[in-house]
């Protein structure tokens, strides 16, 4: 039964990049409402396939010989009403647009409404029926006030009412976002539990030894988690304000290397005291993994900020539920083999090895790892079949 979680873990894991996003900006001006999104080639690709030859790339020709097919699938998944009643949309062009993970189409569109529309409301359903944890994220202008909104599953419709703004309200979404998103952010969990296991224990004559009392592993653990956070919310608050712009790819490949280094030193300790300074460092780096998903939306200054503030806070509030269920479970079978052998032990060398497949996709996309990972799920629904 392990070895069945751990291969659905590493199935699901082993190519933890970027959550799915898309990036939605409609603005009213002079009676007219005018569109435009941003959707994920990698995610149009798997919806209705742009890669016609097969070779891992999607070239502007592939794009262009599906320009209609992307259009026509993309607004079928997007409903605007104006004052309830039922406006029409038309693809006007499509362009492509790098965002921080990759090449985006960029679909240019219309919106007619049959009346002047006070209450502008939207239904968005696109790539839920392939992915629940994919993201619409708003940006609606009218008259120099601009409202974000976040499009899921759980929630697919909102109606705005034009020239209104709620900031309450945007700092409530975003900081749902920030909780969902590090829920998610399978390498940045990884990354915490990997610095929070060897916090119930001690290292003497190279064995694990449980430690005494309760208070000092929460102690330990309060500085990793607040060097941890006070380190990415720096980075977070500096990209998101385009104050540092680092490639996806360079970000997205230290992270792995954090992850790899984390759990490495679990089996090989080299650092034993000061983990809150590992995970400062390291911190850093994670701030502008979270920071994609506020860069790419091009908020207002004034939004921004709220949106920042959200979002931090709910990264702050997931992080503090993870913590919460993991130390006094590891504080209670901190003294057995199970914790100290098979679940510090080994599971740090399956997150070690799940974080050197992510280091080598992200900074060398070796694309063999996309036959690993098929392999690894057909034998994970073998196992359960047999079971």
């Amino acid at each position: 039964m392990f070895i069945l979680v751990l291969l659905e873990l590493f199935s699901s894991t082993v190519f933890g990049h970027k959550p799915s996003d898309s990036y939605l900006a409609i603005g009213t001006q002079n009676n007219k409402i005018s569109g435009q999104w941003d959707i994920a080639l990698r995610d149009l690709d798997y919806a209705v396939g742009l890669d016609d030859n097969r070779d891992n790339k999607i070239t502007w020709g592939e794009l262009q010989q599906h320009q209609q097919q992307v259009s026509a699938y993309a607004l079928s998944h997007l409903s605007i009403n104006a004052n309830n009643q039922a406006c029409t949309t038309q693809a006007l062009e499509q362009l492509v647009d790098k965002h921080t993970d990759g090449a985006y189409a960029v679909l240019r569109f219309a919106v007619v409404c049959p009346v002047l529309p006070k209450a502008l409301g939207l239904s968005y359903k696109l790539f839920f029926d392939l992915d629940p944890s994919h993201r619409g994220l708003l940006r609606l202008q009218q008259a120099g006030t601009t409202q974000t909104a976040i499009f899921s599953p759980e929630q697919p419709a909102r109606t705005f009412e034009l020239g209104t703004k709620s900031s309450l309200r945007e700092f409530f979404e975003f900081a749902k976002e920030g909780v969902w998103h590090i829920w998610i952010g399978y390498d940045h969990i990884l990354f915490l539990i990997s610095l929070l296991l060897p916090a119930v224990v001690w290292r003497n004559n190279q064995q694990w030894q449980p430690v005494l009392r309760f208070r000092t592993a929460f102690f330990d653990v309060l500085k990793i988690v607040t060097a941890f956070t006070l380190a990415h919310s720096i980075t977070l608050s500096l990209a998101t304000l385009g104050l540092v712009n680092l490639p996806s790819r360079w970000v997205e490949s230290a992270i792995a290397a954090s992850v790899l280094l984390a759990a490495l030193n679990n089996i090989y300790p080299m650092v034993l005291t000061r983990l809150w300074m590992v995970a400062f460092g390291f911190g850093l780096i994670h701030g502008l993994g979270f920071a994609s998903v506020l860069t790419d939306l091009g908020l207002p200054e004034n939004s921004l900020i709220v949106a920042l503030l959200g979002f931090n806070v709910g990264v702050e509030m997931g992080q503090f539920a993870i913590v919460s269920v993991f130390l006094p479970i590891a504080f209670w079978v901190r003294r057995s083999w199970y914790y100290q052998k098979l679940t510090l032990g080994f599971g740090s060398g399956a997150i070690a090895i799940i974080a050197l497949f992510w280091f080598l996709d992200r900074s060398l996309n070796i694309s063999s790892l996309a036959f690993l990972s098929r392999m690894s799920v057909s034998l994970s629904e073998r196992l359960r079949d047999f079971s």
